[in-house]
């Protein structure tokens, strides 16, 4: 993908398109635009905690994420959560998770108890957030096995937890979810350019039916509670090694979902790396051998989904700032070829770990 592409619309269509028709619905206000840096203080000193004025914006697309100074001294990090997309009781329990491994000395950051709320979630004018500890760190190096088994090791034991019961309120990670739904809403909402829409219509079909034949090849694997997004950049790194950040997505699914995003390179760095990884994972939790035939799977459903959330999020104007180069000709041509890789992945023989 190309950052410096041009959007795919000229300016004069753009224009137009600023003009809605007379009988056409207002446009919908962006989720936060309501959230100025007086109406965010407002909701902290709600809860009980009062900043000093001084704060920083943090990376996060989803969400709006903060690092606020309080009159007490203390530095901490408000996360505002996107209006619509988790329930009340989906986000407890993700709190309740991430707070359970915490008590079993797991390193996570989980949010705090809010006192004036009564609860690690508070609302405030429309608004729900949570307060976390300040804690630092840097990327982690994953191609230092020894850094890979840490890694794992904390891995395995986060799974530990995860699989003695299932989350009741937040939805699995499956086909349906990550690949067929978000393709369709694609489709409906005619995000793909006209002339490119056969050949990536064509392609992610084919994608999916090896996705879904990959999963039933399978069989039935045990769901459990996940990180969900478990990326080099939800891992920080200090000198007393790695901690867990951002459990937004936790969901159910497989454990192999929280273990591929740390893999990379060729075939032959993929295997090195998983067995780094499984040597520290499987001194706290088994892996299935047959999950390691859904790395390439779920990559594949990540992609789509990934598609589909930048289109779904085009409202907020972090997005187009963020991705300028969404919905050019040149995005959907390489998604194509993407998607054509993974086709042919999924043919391989599935990684072997000892």
């Amino acid at each position: 993908m190309n950052r410096s592409d041009p959007p795919a619309r000229g300016e004069e269509s753009q224009a137009r398109a600023e003009v809605p028709a007379p009988d056409a619905p207002p446009p919908r206000e962006a989720p936060y635009a309501r959230l100025t840096p007086d109406r965010m203080l407002d909701a902290l000193e709600s809860a009980g905690l009062r900043g000093d004025g001084r704060f920083l914006a943090l990376n996060s697309y989803e969400n709006r994420v903060f690092q606020v100074s309080l009159e007490d001294g203390r530095t901490v990090v408000a996360k505002f959560y996107r209006p619509g997309r988790w329930s009340d009781a989906q986000i407890l329990e993700e709190h309740a998770f991430v707070a359970e491994l915490a008590a079993r000395e797991i390193p996570v950051v989980a949010p705090l108890a809010l006192e004036a709320a009564g609860s690690t979630l508070a609302a405030f004018d429309g608004y729900r957030f949570a307060v976390y500890p300040r804690r630092g760190g840097r990327a982690p190096e994953l191609d230092d096995p020894d850094t890979l088994e840490r890694i794992g090791r904390f891995v395995g034991r986060i799974h530990a937890v995860g699989a003695v019961a299932p989350f009741a309120e937040r939805p699995a990670l499956d086909v349906d979810s990550f690949g067929i739904e978000p393709r369709d809403w694609l489709l409906a909402h005619d995000a793909v350019p006209a002339d490119l829409l056969p050949a990536w219509r064509s392609i992610v079909d084919q994608a999916l039916v090896a996705v879904r034949a990959a999963f039933e090849r399978a069989g039935d694997l045990q769901r459990l509670k996940l990180h969900g997004d478990c990326h080099a950049g939800n891992v920080l790194w200090t000198d007393d090694g790695p901690h867990f950040v951002d459990f937004d997505d936790a969901r159910n699914g497989p454990a192999i979902q929280d273990l591929w995003m740390l893999l990379s390179g060729d075939r032959e760095s993929m295997t090195r790396q998983l067995g780094d990884v499984l040597a520290g994972y499987e001194d706290f939790a088994e892996l299935d051998r047959r999950e390691l035939q859904l790395i390439e799977p779920l990559r594949t459903l990540r992609l789509i989904h990934y598609c589909a959330w930048i289109a779904r999020r085009w409202d907020d104007p972090a997005f187009p700032a963020a991705f300028p180069w969404f919905g050019t000709q040149r995005y959907w041509q390489d998604r194509v070829l993407e998607l054509r890789e993974q086709v042919a992945a999924m043919q391989e023989p599935a990684l072997v770990a000892g």
